[in-house]
């Protein structure tokens, strides 16, 4: 993150171009390492709890510079930042009551769709595309943002009264939970 705000902000030439290529293989390899940790069956509480933090860091960070640029309108960031704060806040409330809330297929989505309309901006500052472009992207993105955070707030009142939810709902075992609260599953975060 630190090197793609640097690119950003060092004036030389085509250098928003190379802020949005480290951003998108900072992205391709997130995706990657997610990917092969689900697989291998390598995850951790910690890596749960973290790796969305990273994401958000990366992608936000990326939003932001581009409302400097003029490429994004900062009414569709701020709501984009109040969604993901909101989440983040359910997140540590889960965390309290010994819950780690992992990404759900929906949230990875959105972060997808966030960071396709990030680098779409990337490319619009740099002159490659047109901006509405970047916008409409970011319009998709919005919605789909706060689409996948009604998702994670439907699941809230349940949560903050202490109960465990469960994907039985959706057809698999309890133990397949997204949640997990029973002594045995949970990690302790060093």
């Amino acid at each position: 993150m630190p090197f793609v705000i640097l690119l950003f902000v060092w004036d030389f030439s085509g250098h928003l171009y190379w802020a949005t290529a480290l951003f998108a293989v900072a992205m391709a390899t997130d995706w990657f390492d997610g990917r092969l940790a689900r697989r291998s069956g390598r995850s951790s509480a910690l890596g749960s709890l973290l790796d969305p933090v990273a994401d958000k860091l990366l992608v936000l960070t990326m939003m932001i510079l581009l409302v400097g640029l003029d490429v994004f309108d900062g009414w569709m960031v701020a709501l984009i930042v109040a969604r993901e704060l909101l989440v983040s806040g359910l997140r540590l409330a889960a965390l309290e009551r010994g819950v780690v809330l992992e990404a759900r297929d929906l949230g990875r989505l959105k972060t997808w769709t966030q960071a396709v309309a990030a680098g779409l901006g990337g490319l619009a500052a740099a002159g490659a595309i047109d901006d509405w472009i970047a916008r409409w992207a970011l319009g998709i993105a919005l919605v789909l943002t706060w689409v996948s955070g009604l998702d994670y707030a439907r699941l809230a009142p349940g949560l903050l009264r202490g109960e465990t939810p469960s994907k039985a709902g959706r057809g698999t075992a309890a133990s397949d939970s997204t949640f997990s609260s029973t002594p045995a599953s949970r990690q302790s975060l060093r």
